[in-house]
């Protein structure tokens, strides 16, 4: 267990001597405090862009072909996946560019997003449109309330309901709820994603894998193991409480890298909140976080507690536990809070508490 500790999370610092780049670029933002989101954009243009169209090349052959697609894999999973991620993850909630080059907010959707796995809007519309109005709650279509959260084998079930079946759960839920719009914004970014993967394997069939199909494939398993790992600790008695079905991670190098995302608690609470805005949010509510018995880790982030999760290893998500009111608690006591949290959650008791 650990005591709350000073914050290492990053946080907006005005510059002192802002760069001519910086200065241009701050132009064409709605925020100013987005400028590393404009350089992450700027980056994976240079790199991964130009060699995607170059496994393409009929040319590019044998061990080029293979280096080429070394270096495509390696930006586009070592380097720029969870930063990328992330920034569409933000750039949803909150307009990157200004309204007079509106135009440019297409750009991290449409062409960039599909280098990663990312079929256009889909994210938007289930994000925006589905999993924060129903914050993992029975109508939430990626909700892990009914699995049992240290299980292998029910994230497994959890994984492969939204592979085969989230798209179409997805657009059945905008018909009922008449969100017309939405539902063909998913449908037309599906299509189109799987339309031009089709066309362009008559073409190249190997670079079509490597572009669109593997990374399609990896982008929707990280993302329901992020959101299992986000929504892992549910109280059974108040699901609906933020404080209470989403976890925190703070004094993490992903915060870093991931523009503070570990902050799940507050970013369900405040949506829109800016991403720089979540470690002082998170100390300036600390009694209420500490009233709550909300699950905060010190030190770990969302794949660490997937795998300690799959692993059983409460010890471990113990060791980084944070005691919010400083309070002392045995490695057992913290043990039987997180077990608690993790523990599939039935219809039939939960449909009559929230109704």
């Amino acid at each position: 267990m650990k005591v709350l500790a000073a914050s290492t999370d990053p946080v907006y610092t005005q510059p002192a001597f802002p760069s001519r780049l910086d200065a241009w670029l701050a132009r064409y933002l709605q925020d100013e405090r987005d400028l590393p989101f404009a350089y992450l954009i700027l980056k994976i243009t240079a790199t991964m862009l130009p060699l995607a169209v170059l496994l393409f090349v009929p040319a590019l052959r044998g061990a080029w072909w293979w280096a080429t697609f070394g270096l495509f894999f390696f930006f586009s999973n070592a380097r720029f996946k969870g930063p990328f991620g992330l920034m569409l993850h933000c750039t949803s909630h909150r307009v990157l560019f200004k309204k007079k080059y509106g135009w440019l907010n297409n750009y991290i959707p449409w062409v960039l997003g599909p280098l990663f796995g990312q079929t256009p809007e889909s994210y938007f519309v289930h994000h925006m449109g589905m999993h924060h109005p129903e914050n993992n709650l029975p109508d939430d279509q990626s909700s892990t309330m009914f699995y049992q959260r240290d299980s292998l084998r029910g994230f497994l079930r959890y994984l492969g309901d939204f592979l085969f079946l989230g798209v179409a759960k997805l657009a059945g839920y905008f018909t009922q709820r008449n969100k017309t719009t939405l539902r063909y914004r998913l449908l037309r970014g599906e299509i189109l994603y799987a339309g031009l993967t089709l066309a362009l394997a008559f073409v190249n069939l190997p670079a079509t894998l490597a572009v669109f199909v593997v990374p399609f494939v990896l982008s929707r398993v990280i993302m329901m193991l992020g959101n299992w790992a986000q929504h892992a600790f549910i109280d059974a008695e108040a699901p609906e409480n933020c404080y209470r079905n989403s976890v925190t991670c703070i004094n993490t190098a992903y915060n870093h890298k991931c523009w503070n995302d570990g902050y799940h608690i507050s970013h369900h609470l405040k949506p829109a909140m800016h991403w720089t805005d979540h470690p002082h949010h998170f100390r300036q509510n600390l009694a209420q976080y500490a009233a709550s018995e909300a699950i905060v880790f010190d030190g770990i982030h969302f794949l660490h507690i997937f795998f300690y999760l799959m692993a059983k290893r409460y010890d471990l998500l113990a060791r980084h536990f944070v005691l919010l009111d400083g309070t002392e608690r045995s490695e057992a006591q913290v043990t039987e809070l997180l077990r608690s949290r993790t523990q599939r959650i039935s219809r039939a008791v939960l449909v009559p508490q929230l109704a």
